[in-house]
């Protein structure tokens, strides 16, 4: 009895979930209470605006995609099932990631649940969890294994199944980004160049499952079965559709969580720092060696500050001291030599 599916039809077909709505205000209370005694404990250094405005929408592409009517076509049209798991899996855990809830909790909380928090997020069990390894081979076999086999038929005809697929791919998305996004207090701190690697070795298994699924027949897993509506594709033309979305949506998906990770990395001042190369230290220290002589010889050397770069033997010039010193050099290469001298 759904009308034909559309954008008013994602806008006024709602459908009450009590379990989602249940989280959905949880969610948001724990992290409003956590954002009020950050702001009454540090009323110089509040709970970033941003930061919550991330989580917010984090918790409304889930609302969204299971109780609109996204949610409510899901059992319907299979390309509308793979726009909810695109949305589950790659656009709602890297909103929550960026409001960093486990930072919210350790700031806001005081003992014994701060020493409860910090005793869970450095367990064996939480490093493994959150290994990026282990995220990344979740990350796959959950997207091979519930769309390329059985368990896609089983998903089709059990309502639970259907519900507890979207809570496994919410969760395997939030473990797989955290590593990736965030800067939770997790034992993996993963350097930027290897997380880019980690997305574009990922991105090929939305694209395989995307291809398997668009070049499917009426025996593959996952064709829409039980009556339909006569405005509905047919059930291999459905599932070529979800093959589609899946293909095209997830890589554009994974593509701009890459140039997110990009932009990170280019307004990350320490990572800039660390990733000077051995060709700018080798200038500085042949640069120092070169004025160090001239300036150690002369009657300013006695009372050159400790600390200065010039005079501990460390090896390192400041900049303006280096600078000056180097001019200082320069000039006395290029003076006229004097009468008499050999």
């Amino acid at each position: 009895m759904l009308p034909q599916f559309g954008l008013p039809a994602v806008l006024t077909q709602w459908q009450f979930a009590p379990m989602v709505t249940g989280f959905a205000i949880l969610a948001v209370v724990l992290y409003g209470w956590g954002v009020i005694r950050v702001g009454r404990r540090h009323p110089a250094r509040p709970w970033p605006l941003w930061r919550t405005c991330m989580f917010a929408a984090g918790v409304a592409v889930i609302v969204l995609a299971t109780q609109s009517g996204i949610g409510a076509y899901d059992d319907v049209l299979f390309y509308d099932h793979m726009v909810q798991h695109l949305l589950l899996l790659m656009v709602a855990p890297p909103l929550l990631i960026v409001g960093q809830p486990l930072t919210l909790l350790l700031h806001a909380s005081r003992n014994p649940l701060h020493t409860w928090a910090k005793r869970i997020l450095r367990s064996r069990v939480a490093s493994f969890l959150t290994w990026p390894v282990f995220g990344a081979l979740t990350y796959a076999l959950a997207v091979a294994a519930v769309h390329l086999s059985g368990l896609a038929n089983l998903i089709d005809r059990n309502q639970m199944a259907h519900n507890a697929e979207h809570a496994l791919f919410l969760l395997v998305g939030y473990l797989f980004y955290l590593p990736i996004l965030g800067q939770e207090p997790i034992r993996w701190r993963l350097s930027y160049p290897v997380r880019f690697v980690i997305l574009i070795l990922l991105m090929p298994v939305d694209t395989f499952t995307g291809i398997a699924l668009g070049y499917g027949s009426a025996s593959s897993p996952g064709v829409p079965t039980g009556p339909r509506p006569v405005w509905a594709p047919s059930p291999v033309s459905d599932l070529h559709l979800g093959g589609a979305v899946m293909w095209v949506g997830g890589d554009g998906l994974m593509f701009i969580l890459m140039m997110l990770v990009f932009l990170m990395w280019s307004r990350d001042d320490r990572a800039s720092v660390s990733a000077r190369s051995w060709f700018e230290r080798a200038r500085q220290e042949n640069l120092a060696n070169l004025v160090r002589p001239q300036h150690a010889a002369g009657p300013a050397a006695a009372t050159t500050p400790a600390g200065s770069g010039l005079a501990d033997g460390r090896g390192t010039i400041d900049d303006d001291e280096h600078l000056a010193a180097y001019n200082a050099y320069l000039a006395r290469l290029h003076q006229p030599p004097k009468a008499g001298a050999s």
